[in-house]
Order: C-alpha cells, then structure tokens, then sequence
C-alpha cells in the first residue's frame, strides 16, 4: 500500500472512530509500529490529528479542530434541526453568508430544499457543492487555499473578498462557547468568520449544547457581536446569559 493511501486511510478510520490506538493502526496495515509512528508524526504536523500516548485521535480540543469529516458524522439531528430552525430566518432577496463547517453545509441543504431565492456567499465547499445545482440560488463562492481539514477556502483572499461586501445575514458555527464570548481552535479559520461577522447586519451563532461551557485558544467574539443564537438542548446556565444580554435564542430541541 501506498504511503499516501495508508495515511488517507488512517484518517478515515479515525473519522469513525475519533482515537484508533497504535497497536490497531500496525495490525492493520500490516507494517511497524515504527512506520505508525512516522505516519502519526507527519499527519499531526499537518494539523489533521492529534498524537497521544499509545495511539491517535481527531477529537477536539482548546488548540485543535477536529477534522470535518470526523465532524460532520456527529450531532447530526441536532445539527440538522438547528439548520432548519436557522432557515426559518431567512427571506427572499437576502444575501446570506455560510461559514465552514457541517451545520452550514446542512444549513444549505435546507435553503436549497426550500427553494428560497437568495444570494449565498460562502467558502465552504460542502454548501457549495449543494447550492450548485440550486436554481433558487445566486451563488458567491469565496475563493482561497483550499483547506482539507476544514473543508473550504482559508487565507487573506477569503478575508479581502468578505471585506469588499455586506451581508443581511452571517450564519457563524463556533466550537467552543463560554458565558462571555465564542472561541476557535485555528487562527485563519477564526479569521474568515470574524470577516463574516463584520461584513453582516446580523450575525446569528448556531451551536449545539454540547459547544457551550468551553474555550479554545483563539478569541471569535463576544456573545454580543451576535443578533440571535439557533441552538439545540441549550444548558440552562446559558440560557440565563442570553437572557442577561437581551439576546433571542432559538432552542430547535423545543420547536
């Protein structure tokens, strides 16, 4: 087998799986432990796993971002009905801007679903390939370097082209929310949904309960840069913090 399709291989079965041990990893491919190591140096320098004590894991942390394919097969019904209870905001004739990420991408889904007619601006390449063929749909696709790990265009090209526009709406994900601000793993990724949420007159946060009562090394926003929450099972010490900051939020698990 091919480095390059061991290593590819590697990252699938972790994006089941979310930590695979070394022993597992040499059984499987047939080759040294030695040999899994090399493989889990490189990859983990590449930022596409973090490397642990007997084996390897996708799993997020305060300084690393899972993989989206990893990402995109967890919470999926709360993702998805945070994606339609987001939908519900949008009207025709906005320009709505999408950020990376797997309850974008479903976002996206149900715009397109929908048949609404709007403008989507975007650099996330899941929503993309589901808006292309959406007729409903005028699509802005943002272009960059091409990050696998977060499936979309990353880079200061990204940023000059939100710059350079305004949005009605900015559908903004974060990993990681505490009672005072949203937070991300990666610098150039917080950077982009930052833009967004400038370029917007209402940025609206969608996270799932499981995001709230954390942090992450790089600061996204205050709770306050946001107009509303779309959230599913939101913990009740943070529906309080919306209710301190007069904010609407939107709990899909109650609809």
């Amino acid at each position: 087998m091919k480095l390059e399709t061991r290593r590819e291989q590697i990252l699938a079965w972790l994006a089941e799986a979310g930590f695979v041990g070394l022993d597992d990893l040499a059984a499987r491919f047939a080759v040294s432990k030695m040999t899994i190591h090399r493989d889990l140096d490189d990859l983990e320098a590449a930022g596409l796993l973090r490397k642990l004590r007997g084996g390897a894991s996708i799993e997020a942390s305060a300084q690393f971002e899972a993989d989206y394919r990893y990402r995109a097969l967890r919470h999926v019904e709360a993702k998805r009905q945070i994606a339609r209870a987001a939908a519900d905001r949008v009207e025709t004739g906005m320009r709505v801007m999408l950020n990376d990420g797997s309850t974008a991408a479903l976002l996206a889904e149900e715009i397109a679903l929908r048949g609404l007619g709007v403008t989507i601006i975007t650099n996330n390449h899941a929503a993309i390939h589901v808006l292309q063929e959406a007729a409903s749909v005028t699509l802005i696709t943002l272009g960059g370097r091409y990050s696998r790990k977060f499936h979309c265009a990353t880079g200061p090209m990204v940023q000059a082209e939100i710059a350079m526009m305004r949005a009605d709406l900015a559908f903004i994900s974060s990993p990681a929310i505490d009672a005072r601000a949203c937070y991300h793993m990666d610098e150039g990724v917080r950077a982009i949904k930052a833009a967004m949420i400038a370029a917007a007159a209402r940025p609206i946060l969608m996270a799932e309960g499981a995001k709230f009562g954390r942090d992450a090394l790089y600061h996204l926003a205050d709770l306050d840069a946001f107009s509303a929450l779309v959230t599913y099972d939101l913990p009740q010490a943070h529906r309080a913090v919306w209710a301190d900051l007069n904010l609407p939020f939107i709990d899909a698990k109650e609809i």
